[in-house]
C-alpha cells in the first residue's frame, strides 16, 4: 500500500505509541496516509481505536510475525 509518511514504535509500550501516531497525524495534511509498525500487541488496538475516534481513516491492518504494520488516512 503507498504511503506518505512512516512511523516505528516498535520496542515501546502503552501510551508511547498512541501519543506518537497522535503526534506525527498532527503534523500531516488531511487526506495523507500514515504508516505504523509496531511489536507491542496491545498498542494494535489502541491506535485502531484511537485512530476511529478522532475522525482518522484505518485503512489496512496487517500483522506479520512479531509486528504489525496499519496505515491510517488522516480525516479532517
Amino acid at each position: 500500500m503507498e504511503y506518505d509518511h512512516e512511523l516505528d514504535v516498535r520496542g515501546k509500550v502503552c501510551p508511547m505509541p498512541v501519543l506518537e501516531t497522535r503526534k506525527k497525524l498532527e503534523e500531516m495534511d488531511e487526506g495523507e496516509v500514515l504508516k505504523v509498525v509496531g511489536d507491542y500487541p496491545p498498542a494494535k488496538d489502541n491506535i485502531r481505536r484511537f485512530a476511529e475516534e478522532n475522525g482518522h481513516e484505518v485503512l489496512e491492518v496487517e500483522e506479520k510475525d512479531d509486528r504489525f504494520v496499519i496505515y491510517i488516512r488522516k480525516g479532517g
